[in-house]
């Protein structure tokens, strides 16, 4: 399964683009909440391809299961939902993931002429205010992409209704992508492997020996709009006290220069990512992230 390569837009989406003022505004802030990309009817068709997916239809599985795969399945009970790999399972959901106009906003923010899908994974925060697995701890995607080249990579958080901080919407750190990392967190352990105070306090810390403040800025965004951010950006959010599900897509893209790169853990051990066990190979023998299969180009001009 592919997506088409191209550079074309309607007439009607080029003032949907990123600004040249709110490409800056990325730059320096890390983050950008674009203007209305999907219309009322795509949003309603991705909650309605979820439904259908959580109900058990799919278009194709992963030959294999990695060792860190995030998956969802009914007998693990009404915890906050993760799927990933969404993109290549559902078809309906990666025909409306593959909007051009998607690309074409990432490829702006991000100065690259080329974008190609990394990973996406579906959400399902469920309204329970006890519920642990609702709070998700402030971390920075690239952690968890260190055998990736690049540190162009950026995420649209991608909310299927009307998302505020009542539904716990995703919250960003202002300014934190341009923070140099502090020394000695092992930052190949994902955050749902971690202890929540331990992420505070390490992102306290940074703040302190960067001399910033941490500053939260909860996304506010309506239906067809979506958030994006920089791979370096802390985020997290809290509970769902809305008294309905909060619905969502986490989509993950790179740009065209990225490429595996090896990466040692602390114990000595290779660092591997999801990928390295699904997508062919190189002719060199290593994991391509270009595969077509699994990271499709969505723009390229």
């Amino acid at each position: 399964m592919s997506i088409a390569n191209t550079s074309a837009l309607a007439d009607e989406d080029l003032g949907l683009l990123p600004s040249p003022a709110d490409v800056g505004w990325y730059a320096d802030h890390g983050w950008y909440l674009t203007k209305k990309l999907l219309t009322d009817a795509e949003a309603d068709a991705l909650t309605a391809a979820s439904e259908r997916f959580y109900a058990g239809h799919r278009d194709r599985t992963l030959r294999v299961r990695p060792p860190n795969l995030a998956y969802w399945e009914p007998a693990d009970g009404p915890v906050q939902r993760h799927n990933d790999y969404i993109h290549y399972e559902s078809d309906e959901i990666a025909r409306i993931l593959r909007k051009p106009l998607i690309g074409a906003v990432a490829a702006a923010l991000a100065g690259a002429t080329e974008i190609r899908v990394f990973q996406s994974t579906l959400i399902l925060k469920p309204p329970a205010d006890a519920e642990v697995t609702n709070l998700v701890p402030w971390h920075m995607d690239r952690h968890y992409w260190q055998t990736c080249t690049s540190d162009r990579m950026l995420t649209a958080f991608i909310p299927f209704h009307d998302c505020g901080e009542e539904m716990g919407t995703i919250t960003m750190i202002d300014g934190s992508h341009r923070w140099q990392e502090i020394s000695g967190d092992d930052s190949t352990r994902h955050f749902a492997q971690r202890d929540r105070d331990e992420l505070d306090a390490i992102l306290a810390r940074t703040a302190e020996l960067n001399g910033s403040q941490v500053t939260p800025i909860p996304m506010v965004i309506p239906k067809g709009h979506m958030s994006f951010h920089h791979c370096r950006t802390y985020h997290g959010s809290g509970h769902n006290r809305s008294g309905r599900p909060r619905r969502s897509l986490s989509y993950h893209l790179q740009d065209g220069q990225n490429s595996w790169r090896p990466f040692s853990k602390p114990d000595g051990s290779l660092l591997g990512y999801n990928h390295d066990t699904v997508v062919r190979t190189t002719s060199q023998g290593t994991p391509d992230y270009a595969d077509p299969e699994f990271c499709p180009v969505l723009w390229a001009s």
